[in-house]
C-alpha cells in the first residue's frame, strides 16, 4: 500500500467489502439485529447504481428485503408474476409458477432498485459507508482481530473488526487473499455470450418469454411496463458496435412465435451490452475470520435468474449466523455458513446450467453429425410442458427454493 504521513483506526463488529446490494443489505440485516458494521466500496455510488444487471427476485429474496425494512418502494412499483413462458416451435407454452408451487410468485423489480432502496435505507440511519477507498487490503483474517486498510484522499485507513464479509464481486480482493492451496476453483466457460439492451417501450408479454430457436436463444423481460430489458444469444467475438438497434430488433423478432414479434413495440436503446456466460465456484465460503457472499465466490449464468437471489441467500444465511453469535454466543451457525451456503449453491447452479443447456445453441462438438443437439432440446422441452412433475421440478427451482434450516 502506498505510505501516507497520516493514518486512522476504527472498531467495528463486522467489516463489509463491497456496497453491491449483498454488501448493503448484509449491512441492513446486520444493523437491525443490532450489530455494528461499516461497508467499504472501491467504486462510486454512481458507478455501482449504473450497473445493470438481474431484475426476477425470488419470493424468498422478495420476503428477504422485507425483513430488512426496504420492500415498501419493491412492492409499490414491482411487478408481481405468476408465470413466464417458453418459446420453441414456433409456439408459446406457460409455466404457471403460482398454481405449481402452492402460491409462490417471483417479483420483478431491477437490481438497481434494490441497491437504491438499500443506499437510501443506510444513508437514513446513518450507518459508515465508504466509497471510493483505493487499494483495499485483509490482514491477520485467521486471527481474532483482522483488519481492512484502504487508502482515501491521500490517508491511510484501518478498520479492526471481528469478522469481514467479502462482497466484493468476482474481481475483487476478498477471494484474492484467500490462499491458493486452500481455494478450490470451479469454473465452465459457456462458448457464447447474451447481448442485452435496455428501452424505454411496452413489454412484448406480460410475462417473461424464453426462447429456444435455431438462430439462438432470446429472452424477452422487462424492469417495468414502460421500460423492457431483451437478450439475443451472440458470438464472444462479437463486439456490441457491430449491433445497431435495427439490427438487435430484428434478430429478436426473427427469435420469438409470429404473435410476440407482431406484438414488438421497438424503440432507441438506452444501454447496450455484451456478457459472457460462466458457471463458477469457489470452496470454501469461510477462511478464518472471513466470509465470502454473492459473486465472490460464485458466478451462474443469468439464464436461471439466481445471480442476486443466490447472494440475497449467502446473506440471509450469513446474517443469521453472526447474530446467533452476537446475541446468543453460538458459533453454530458461523461454523456452518460455508456447508450450508454451498448446499444451495450448487443446486443454483445446477438449475442455471440446466436451463443454459435447455435453451442456448451450441457448437457441433467432435463426433457431432445432424442438428443433435437441436433435436434433444425440442424433444426436452416438448417433454416438459407436458409432464406436471417437470413443469413443477422447473417452477420449484425458478421461484427459489426452501432455505436449510
Amino acid at each position: 500500500m502506498t505510505t501516507s504521513s497520516s493514518s486512522t483506526s476504527q472498531r467495528t463488529q463486522v467489516a463489509i467489502i463491497g456496497a453491491g446490494p449483498s454488501g448493503l443489505l448484509l449491512g441492513q440485516l446486520l444493523h437491525r439485529a443490532g450489530i455494528a458494521n461499516v461497508v467499504i466500496e472501491q467504486r462510486s455510488p454512481e458507478y455501482v447504481l449504473s450497473r445493470i444487471r438481474a431484475g426476477v427476485l425470488e419470493q424468498v429474496t422478495t420476503d428477504l428485503l422485507d425483513e430488512a425494512g426496504v420492500g415498501q418502494r419493491m412492492h409499490a412499483e414491482g411487478l408481481v408474476h405468476d408465470g413466464f413462458e417458453l418459446c420453441f416451435g414456433g409456439a408459446r407454452h406457460r409455466i404457471d409458477l403460482h398454481r405449481l408451487t402452492g402460491g409462490r410468485t417471483v417479483m420483478v423489480y431491477g437490481q438497481t432498485e434494490v441497491t437504491r432502496d438499500l443506499m437510501d435505507a443506510r444513508s437514513a440511519a446513518g450507518l459508515p459507508t465508504v466509497y471510493e477507498a483505493e487499494q483495499v487490503s485483509l490482514h491477520d483474517i485467521t486471527t481474532a482481530r483482522p483488519r481492512v486498510r484502504y487508502l482515501k484522499d491521500g490517508v491511510v485507513h484501518e478498520v479492526q473488526a471481528d469478522f469481514i464479509a467479502g462482497c466484493d464481486g468476482f474481481h475483487g480482493v476478498s477471494r484474492a487473499s484467500i490462499p491458493a492451496d486452500v481455494l478450490r476453483c470451479h469454473e465452465r466457460v459457456y462458448p457464447f455470450g447474451w447481448l442485452g439492451i435496455l428501452a424505454d417501450v411496452p413489454p412484448v408479454s406480460d410475462e417473461l418469454i424464453y426462447s429456444n430457436h435455431e438462430r439462438g436463444f432470446a429472452l424477452c423481460s422487462m424492469r417495468s411496463k414502460t421500460r423492457v430489458r431483451h437478450y439475443v444469444q451472440c458470438s464472444l467475438d462479437d463486439k456490441v458496435e457491430d449491433w445497431s438497434d435495427a439490427r438487435f430488433w430484428d434478430e429478436l423478432r426473427a427469435r420469438l412465435d409470429p404473435e410476440a414479434a407482431a406484438r414488438m413495440v421497438t424503440g432507441p436503446s438506452i444501454e447496450k451490452s455484451i456478457a459472457p456466460l460462466r458457471s463458477f465456484v469457489a470452496e470454501p465460503m469461510r477462511y478464518g475470520q472471513l466470509f465470502l457472499s454473492g459473486d465472490a465466490a460464485h458466478i451462474v449464468p443469468p439464464t436461471g435468474a439466481k445471480g442476486l437471489n443466490l447472494a440475497a441467500a449467502d446473506v440471509r444465511y450469513l446474517s443469521h449466523a453472526l447474530a446467533e453469535h452476537y446475541v446468543e454466543k453460538t458459533n453454530a451457525g458461523i461454523d456452518d455458513y460455508s456447508r450450508k451456503a454451498l448446499r444451495r449453491v450448487w443446486k443454483a447452479e445446477r438449475f442455471s446450467w440446466y436451463l443454459t443447456s435447455l435453451l442456448h445453441r451450441f457448437p457441433a462438438g467432435p463426433g457431432d453429425s445432424g442438428d443433435v443437439g437441436h433435436r434433444m432440446q425440442t424433444a426436452e422441452l416438448d417433454y416438459l410442458v407436458h409432464s406436471e412433475a417437470a413443469m413443477t421440478s422447473l417452477a420449484e427451482n425458478y421461484v427459489g427454493l426452501p432455505f436449510e434450516a
